[in-house]
């Protein structure tokens, strides 16, 4: 309550008192005037004035200074506010949980405590058996993802050096290993393509000659990577340093991003298409991927005949065009983009280079390192430079000149998680080979289809099915190919198959299978890192496409090859 000293007269003014005097307007009520002479008798002659006042107002101790005058009026609200009762503040909403979802996590531990205390076979150690438990585990929770990858794929480690079945050395040698961290430089090489503008301005290029059709852009991305594969012989490389910058650039160009649902309108298929076709155009040239020479060169150790570079490109050159072009058109069918035609992209693509202008201080160190690279990826073996040193030396430069910070490539998250996750199944399949699974594997396979007393042809496609479906546990072809490709060719020729047949579809083979995963070749982990793809599709769409190229390369290729006087 409020104590008011009344003085010769006091002048209170209350709003908004309705119902108070009938004759008023509602909209504003006059003051109310209270003389110290008569403010009791205006007080108590009115009961329902009076009674009004009591029920509307707040009270107030009104005190005259000559003689105690005490009474209690109702004061207005916007006078003297009322305290507002306390309210209890709402109950903090709970916090989501930020950890692993459960249930795929106890799925992948499941599968290797369960195949942990399988007996192990007859020919391999309790090492490998450990680490196929573990491995198996790690690729189970890479595929149903309780966590992101790198963290999965570090607790595989982790669970190899606390059993004791690696040594923390052996755990993280591959992290020393060049191709993880060539494809962790692509990434940035993309931000630098992305940060100047260079990529969007070779996207529009792009868009205004083919732009009319989302296949005839994805075409016209094919036939180019097609076309440099033999003058670059790293896979991680093509599609990294050159193609995963521009094909980003195209999907942001045509409004295709990954987070705000436009990832259909073109990314998911342009980025899928990209990669199958870059494990095609490696299997067309004996120079396309760097583990093809080994290929030849264990031909040579098995059989004693010699693969050539017209040889290679001869068998390889007519299945290899048509799954070039059977490849896309396939995915565009089963996985299509939301847009299909777009008559109007040429137009408008000329119209943003117009607006672009001439091209700016950093675009031109962009062209001019990534052509620096390039020409060094071609010609680095007769400088006996390697892939992942000449990327090394253009990230220097652009880091040099400021074009790209080191902030941001620390800022390149999936760049460093691609890195983690990639090396750490590259380690892990490696000792498999190591420990001797992958022979006793290989063993197995040819005493088993040797048993079968089958006609080469049928015993041969045996063969072929094995050697290209245990890709699976395989994070990279040369180790692939180092660890199988003699077993089978030696049984295949003992079978009947014709040597240098059996030797050029293996090596074919041995480049196609890496579009089974996202780790099975060096070009995967690069374009599953633009995130536009899901991983289940990744893998579902991955198993059907290579159906589609065994059709291809053992139908048509058969005949073609028969038609050489390959067989």
């Amino acid at each position: 309550m409020a104590s008011v000293a009344l003085t010769a007269s006091v002048n209170l003014a209350f709003r908004s008192l309705p119902i108070s005097n009938p004759r008023l307007s509602s909209k504003q009520s006059p003051p109310l005037n209270l003389h110290r002479s008569n403010a009791l008798r205006h007080l108590r002659s009115s009961s329902s004035y009076t009674h009004t006042l009591a029920s509307r107002l707040p009270l107030l101790k009104l005190k005259s200074p000559n003689r105690n005058l005490n009474f209690t009026i109702k004061a207005s609200a916007a006078a003297a506010p009322a305290p507002a009762p306390a309210q209890q503040d709402p109950a903090p909403a709970p916090v989501p949980w930020q950890g692993a979802a459960m249930k795929p996590l106890l799925a992948s531990i499941a599968t290797g405590v369960i195949l942990w205390f399988v007996p192990v076979p007859e020919g391999v150690s309790r090492n490998a058996w450990q680490l196929l438990s573990i491995f198996l585990a790690t690729i189970v929770g890479i595929i149903t993802q309780p966590l992101p990858l790198g963290a999965v794929a570090l607790m595989g480690l982790g669970a190899c050096v606390l059993t004791k079945t690696l040594t923390f050395a052996a755990a993280f040698s591959a992290f020393g290993d060049p191709i993880p961290w060539l494809i962790a430089l692509a990434f940035f090489f993309a931000r630098g393509f992305i940060k100047t503008g260079l990529g969007n301005r070779i996207a529009y290029q792009f868009v205004a000659l083919f732009g009319s059709s989302s296949l005839g852009l994805g075409y016209s991305l094919v036939f180019s990577e097609a076309l440099l594969a033999p003058a670059i012989p790293s896979v991680s490389a093509r599609a990294g340093g050159i193609f995963l910058p521009l094909v980003k650039s195209l999907c942001v160009a045509c409004g295709s991003n990954v987070g705000d649902g436009t990832e259909h309108k073109l990314g998911s298929w342009l980025m899928l298409t990209c990669f199958q076709t870059s494990v095609i155009s490696s299997s067309m040239f004996l120079t396309a991927m760097a583990a093809n020479p080994l290929s030849a060169n264990l031909t040579f150790n098995t059989i004693q005949q010699t693969i050539g570079w017209t040889d290679w490109a001869r068998a390889a050159i007519v299945p290899g065009i048509i799954s070039l072009i059977v490849v896309p058109l396939v995915l565009y069918i089963i996985y299509p983009p939301s847009v299909k035609s777009s008559p109007d992209a040429p137009k408008l693509a000329k119209e943003r280079l117009e607006k672009m202008g001439p091209m700016t201080k950093n675009e031109i160190i962009m062209a001019g390192t990534l052509l620096l690279t390039v020409g060094l990826w071609i010609f680095g073996g007769m400088l006996n430079i390697d892939a992942v040193t000449a990327a090394i030396l253009g990230l220097s430069v652009l880091l040099i000149t400021g074009v790209v910070t080191w902030k941001e490539c620390l800022g390149e998250s999936v760049a460093w998680d691609t890195l983690t996750w990639f090396a750490a199944l590259i380690a892990m399949a490696g000792y498999l080979n190591k420990y001797g699974l992958i022979s006793w594997f290989s063993q197995t396979v040819v005493k088993f289809v040797g048993g079968l007393g089958l006609q080469w042809q049928a015993s041969f496609g045996i063969l072929v099915l094995l050697y290209f479906y245990s890709h699976y546990f395989f994070a990279s072809g040369a180790a692939h190919i180092g660890a199988m490709f003699t077993a089978f060719l030696s049984v295949a020729s003992a079978l009947g198959t014709p040597p240098l047949l059996g030797a050029m579809v293996l090596a074919f083979l041995s480049n196609l299978m890496g579009g089974l995963t996202h780790y099975g070749i060096g070009s995967a982990p690069v374009f599953y890192g633009a995130n536009y793809v899901p991983l289940a599709k990744w893998w579902g769409y991955g198993f059907i496409i290579s159906v589609v190229n065994i059709i291809i390369w053992l139908g048509v290729g058969g005949v073609w090859w028969k038609f050489i006087g390959l067989w």
